[in-house]
C-alpha cells in the first residue's frame, strides 16, 4: 500500500474520465445540472445549463456511454479533453476543459457538444 491507504497497482480514475461521465449524466438527463455546480467554474456552468435544457444526449433507446477519451495538457494545471459519446448507433463528440484550482480540485471551465454522426 502507498501512503494514504491507496493500494498500489489499483489504477486511479483520471479527472478526464470522471468528468466525462459526470457531463454525460447531466446532458442525458440522468442527473440534474446542479450536480455540476461545485465541479465547474466560470461560464462553464452557464453553458451546461443551456445544453442540459436541450437534452442533447437524451435517447429513447440505449443509454449514452463514453466510448473514448483523449486529452492534451496545454500547461500545468489544465487539461483539454475530448470524448466520443455513443448511444445505440449514434455517435457524438464532446470537448471540455479542466483546470486545477488553488485547492487542487479539478473543475470544468468549458464544455462543447458536437452534433450526431
Amino acid at each position: 500500500m502507498r501512503q494514504g491507504g491507496t493500494p498500489t497497482g489499483v489504477p486511479q480514475p483520471r479527472p478526464t474520465d470522471r468528468f466525462a461521465e459526470m457531463l454525460v449524466a447531466v446532458l442525458s438527463g440522468q442527473r440534474p445540472v446542479h450536480a455540476m455546480l461545485r465541479h465547474s467554474a466560470g461560464q462553464a456552468y452557464d453553458e451546461l445549463i443551456r445544453l442540459a435544457e436541450r437534452g442533447p444526449l437524451r435517447t429513447r433507446g440505449a443509454r449514452p456511454v463514453v466510448r473514448d477519451i483523449g486529452w492534451f495538457v496545454p500547461r500545468e494545471g489544465a487539461i483539454e479533453a475530448f470524448a466520443r459519446i455513443g448511444a445505440g448507433d449514434r455517435l457524438r463528440a464532446m470537448a471540455f476543459r479542466l483546470e486545477r484550482g488553488r485547492d487542487l480540485r479539478w473543475r470544468c471551465t468549458a464544455v462543447e457538444l458536437g452534433g450526431p454522426r
